[in-house]
Order: C-alpha cells, then structure tokens, then sequence
C-alpha cells in the first residue's frame, strides 16, 4: 500500500513576518483560561481517531516535521554526523519500500545542534536541503549579557546555520516589560540576517497562559519567525493547552497582520501518539497550511524512534525491538 503524505501547500514561499511596533492593545487585557483550554486541548484529540493508513500518513508527514536535535555536554563530531545520516534517511529502507515511498526523498525537517557543531552538521547534510538550525543566546537560561548573545548568533550563522532558535529573558515577562522583550527579540532577529528566528519561550516558567499568550504576541510583532514553547530543559515543556494558546496567539497575529508565523512544540514529545496529538492540534486550529515544515515542527529525537517502530508494525505486521532500529 502506498502512503502519500500531505502535499506541499502554496504558500511555503510566504514573506517573512517583518515585526512591528509593539503594540500592547493586541495582548494586554486577553487573559486566558486554563481550565477552557485543557477542556479544548482534550477535546480535540479525543474525538479523533486516526487508524492503519491514515495514522501511517500522518506520522509520515510528522517525520518531515522533526527537527531532530541533539543538545547534550558531551556532543561530537561523530555523534552529529550519525545524527544527520539519521536525518538524511530517517526510515529503514524497508519501510520505505512497504510505503511506497522509497523514491520520495523522505527527510526530517531540520537538524538542531549548539552552535560549535554547526560546521560538522553543515558537512554533512551538504547537498540534501535540511536546514541546519542552532541554538544561541546563551541557550537554555538565556542569563548571559545581551550583546554576548547577539554575539552568538553571529557566530552561529557565520558558521552556517540556517535556522536561529533563541531562548527570551523570562524576567522580562514575569515584571510585564514588554518594550524590554520586544526590543531584545527585535535586536536578535537583526542579528540573524537571512537566518530564520525561532523564539523561544520556556512556558513553563511564565507562571500563566495570559503571560505565554502576551509573550507569544510580542515575540510575533518583534519579528520572529516561529514561536517555540520550550527549550527541553524546563521542569515542565510542551504540554497541549499551552501549544493551543500560542497556536491561538498566531492566529490572531495572521488576522491582524497576514503574516503567517510558524510553530515549533519541544520537549518532553517522545512518543508517535505525541506526534499525531500536536498534528490534529495545528489540523484543527489552523488547518492544512500549518501540517507543513515551513510553518510547523517538531522538536525531538526519540520521538522519531517510536515513529519508525510504529511504521515498521504497519508494513509487517511486527513490532521491531529498539535495537533493530538506527538510533537518532
């Protein structure tokens, strides 16, 4: 049986959201309930059921959405060369086979490392169009002098990364200085150049869905290209009701602006259910448009373990042991 995964979308040559003046009338005064949102968020995906070629489908379309990261003190060369050979081909060639998909050309949407592996991911996905992204400023606290971050943003794209994921002051948000966030996020946003910005916004340390809402918000109108809830290394990461008030957040940015803005949950999705849980999120909230790498990722690595272990099941039949698995 064949699996097709979801076509491009017109639109992935969409301008980038240029930012604007902040302007509080767009955040101040929304405040959002919890208890609304966790009744939505589990709503959502309860009333989908998704089965047999249809969930093949999907998890297929969430591969191409992974960035798959590695963010650890003892990172190497090596382990950043298997990461993106991992990257290049991230499904066994008999699965490909079982799907149909063995010509696609299947990859994951990005490779995420600290900014001193940048060059060896940049040699190694040479020539097969996955971005490289980087993290920086002073990633994952962010407490590092302003221009020492900036600083590490030029580093990292001078070093050739193509992707920017920052982490923001969470002072700024919990005091409401909301010129002092924009400024800084305005600031890194000129530092990347051509470089897209994905900001980050720790959400589970800005105490409140109004704070993650307003943050969401003003991070949009500082020019950031995507919003991203966590930097994996929080006590709490991408939970579904946060990930509905961003996603709701640029929604409202796009009916005010026309800008679409991409975003990216990350850390603690480790399983294949995670993966389809954030999909019929994004299906739902923003449609078909926002299933695509160029308005939505993934941030994981073992996610894509359980992915490839439940694709194996739908061609054979079998479940496959971890170890029959290339590690990501």
């Amino acid at each position: 049986m064949t699996v097709e995964p979801a076509a491009h979308p017109p639109g992935t040559n969409d301008p980038r959201n240029p930012g604007m003046p902040l302007g509080h009338q767009m955040f101040q005064g929304r405040a959002v309930n919890r208890s609304a949102a966790e009744r939505r968020a589990a709503s959502m995906i309860a009333r989908r059921s998704i089965k047999k070629a249809a969930q093949a489908a999907w998890l297929v379309n969430a591969v191409r959405c992974i960035d798959l990261t590695t963010l650890a003190g003892d990172d190497t060369a090596d382990r950043v060369h298997r990461l993106c050979a991992k990257a290049r081909r991230p499904l066994a060639p008999h699965i490909l086979d079982g799907l149909g998909l063995a010509d696609f050309g299947l990859t994951v949407g990005a490779v995420c490392v600290y900014p001193t592996m940048v060059p060896h991911a940049v040699r190694a996905l040479r020539g097969s169009g996955i971005p490289v992204a980087s993290v920086a400023t002073g990633f994952p606290a962010g407490l590092m002098p302003l221009p020492l971050r900036l600083a590490e943003i030029r580093y990292a794209v001078g070093e050739g990364a193509d992707e920017i994921d920052i982490v923001i002051t969470r002072e700024h948000v919990l005091t409401g200085n909301w010129q002092a966030l924009h400024d800084e996020i305005r600031q890194m946003r000129e530092a990347c150049g051509a470089a897209h910005l994905k900001a980050i916004l720790a959400t589970g340390e800005l105490q409140t869905l109004t704070n993650v809402y307003a943050a969401s918000m003003v991070a949009m109108q500082a020019g950031a290209d995507f919003i991203k809830t966590s930097t994996g290394k929080e006590g709490v990461n991408a939970t579904l009701p946060v990930s509905l008030t961003m996603v709701r957040a640029l929604r409202d940015y796009r009916d005010a602006t026309g800008h679409r803005v991409g975003f990216k949950p990350a850390g603690g999705m480790k399983s294949a259910k995670d993966a389809l849980s954030w999909q019929i999120l994004m299906k739902e909230e923003m449609g078909n448009d926002w299933l695509d790498p160029h308005l939505f990722r993934l941030g994981a690595s073992s996610m894509l373990g359980d992915i490839e272990r439940q694709l194996e099941h739908f061609v054979t039949g079998r479940y496959a042991s971890a170890s029959r698995l290339a590690l990501a």
